[in-house]
């Protein structure tokens, strides 16, 4: 059944206003949002509107208890200037596997897929083309229930919104492994984009900042002797360019849809990808080895961050440097070269509006 979508433009767009030769992540939006509450258990009737504030109750039940999720994904220009997706069927599953996880109301897919074209199609302008640089797209869903009181809400809205976005991380980024706080332990939500997991990596990204660090390495909650993810990305270590490793999916990280875009792409390539419990020690005495020959974090925002530095224990272990790193480089290249549409799509990750 078609979707139905109910758009009312803006009188005067914005775009004219922002210079997209310097655009800082995450602080210019595009003209227009996509809205549709449910109500009891029934998805109401969806809209377009102009991007602006959104009113909300001091009670409002997201605020207190938590139940708020998103996704994030990027729009680009093909080389015809058409607007297209990447993998957005991956970013609908994981958006509702994270709703399960939260007692939150499954979202139709046709409902999510037609709001997210209809919004990118009236905003395509907003994309931009310089090298790294995207339509970031936030999809997100909350509790809207005016109630104080420790239950599901009976109500959710869920809205996506645009900011065009260069490179998360422009350069190579210095991580620290953390030993004294936990994202998540078996049981919780560590594989659910909720925002309280976000919300609890602040005090230890901060403290590392304060060292100099640019981001953390979360360890596991048992032990803290095994490597997860960082605060931003899913994570990946190269063994001389050979063997590549990543954390298994055990529950408690983020199931990384840029992660398995790149673990495809890499056993295509004929490299051998194994993805199981890393020890924070084995990787430590690589490095002290030089045999860690590249080490990289992958997620929607940086696609490929590569690590300059590993800080455990007091002592900085430095990586080769960013240009002769084998795996990230090429990586970047493929992936970017697929969203963008200059390089074919054989594995049909990239969607058409």
């Amino acid at each position: 059944m078609a979707i139905s979508i109910k758009i009312s433009k803006t009188p005067q767009s914005r775009i004219h206003l922002f210079d997209f030769n310097n655009i800082e992540f995450g602080k210019i939006f595009s003209d227009h949002m996509f809205r549709v509450d449910c109500l009891n258990g029934v998805w109401q009737e969806p809209e377009i509107l102009p991007y602006g504030n959104i009113s909300i109750a001091p009670s409002l039940s997201a605020i207190h208890y938590g139940q708020s999720i998103f996704e994030g994904m990027k729009a680009f220009k093909n080389p015809e200037g058409k607007p297209q997706l990447f993998r957005p069927l991956e970013n609908i599953k994981r958006l509702n596997k994270s709703a399960e996880r939260m007692g939150m109301p499954i979202i139709p897919e046709e409902l999510f897929l037609e709001g997210l074209k209809q919004l990118v199609n009236l905003d395509q302008n907003w994309i931009p083309t310089a090298e790294g640089s995207a339509l970031y797209l936030r999809p997100f869903m909350f509790a809207t229930d005016d109630f104080v009181g420790v239950r599901s809400s009976l109500n959710y809205s869920f809205m996506i919104f645009c900011c065009p976005v260069n490179s998360y991380y422009p350069k190579p980024i210095k991580v620290r492994v953390e030993k004294k706080f936990v994202r998540a332990s078996d049981g919780m939500a560590g594989y659910a984009k909720a925002a309280g997991n976000y919300g609890i990596s602040m005090l230890p990204t901060a403290e590392a900042k304060k060292d100099g660090y640019d981001q953390i390495i979360w360890t596991d909650g048992r032990t803290h002797e095994h490597v997860e993810e960082s605060g931003t990305t899913n994570l990946f270590f190269v063994m001389e360019d050979k063997l590549i490793l990543t954390p298994k999916l055990d529950g408690n990280i983020l199931e990384g849809i840029t992660r398995d875009s790149c673990i495809k792409l890499l056993r295509n390539k004929g490299y051998e990808v194994q993805e199981r419990d890393i020890s924070i020690i084995e990787i430590i005495d690589a490095a002290k080895a030089n045999k860690l020959t590249d080490a990289f974090g992958t997620g929607t925002a940086a696609i490929i961050a590569k690590i300059a530095s590993i800080g455990y224990e007091g002592v900085d272990y430095e990586l080769p440097p960013a240009e002769s790193r084998l795996v990230s480089n090429w990586l970047y290249q493929n992936i970017y070269q697929i969203q963008t549409g200059k390089q074919e799509d054989t594995l049909n990750w990239v969607m058409a509006i």
